[in-house]
């Protein structure tokens, strides 16, 4: 079960890092239009959602300790703030569609969840390695000082 941990905790940090690429394909597609999101729609609302509910449920099979197991379930309330941050920047332009300074600030705030979200994964995949290798005493969120082995 540790093994799959690691590799659903893998998938879920390369569906993020697509993320990522879906929304450049969005932002340079030429002339855009609404499907221009499309990928990066479907991946953020259906891709890592169910991802990330399999390497919660993973961790827990794996019995990762609880702070593991509640970091794993994490990217799911992340997503969430992702599709608010995203409807209030659509919401924030002015009579004739022109996005407002308040809809900007607030899609810089999607971007910089999506980073957060990222580094949670990061940590999520680290701990779902060190659980698999035996970390001492078993704390997959042990910190391994520079230079040891994980």
């Amino acid at each position: 079960m540790r093994k799959a941990f690691v590799v659903s905790s893998g998938l879920l940090l390369a569906a993020f890092a697509l993320q990522f690429v879906f929304a450049a394909v969005g932002g340079f597609t030429k002339p855009a239009d609404d499907g221009a999101y499309a990928l990066h729609s479907i991946n953020g609302m259906a891709v890592i959602p169910v991802l990330t509910l399999l390497t919660a449920l993973l961790a827990a099979l794996a019995r990762a300790p609880g702070r593991l197991i509640a970091l794993a379930i994490l990217p799911l309330g992340l997503v969430v703030v992702q599709a608010l941050l995203a409807m209030l920047a659509n919401a924030g332009t002015d009579a004739v569609g022109v996005s407002t300074p308040f809809g900007l600030i607030v899609g810089g705030l999607h971007a910089v969840n999506g980073i957060v979200a990222v580094h949670v994964v990061v940590g999520v995949l680290r701990g779902a390695r060190r659980l698999a290798a035996g970390a001492p005493g078993g704390d997959a969120l042990a910190v391994v000082p520079e230079g040891e082995p994980a």
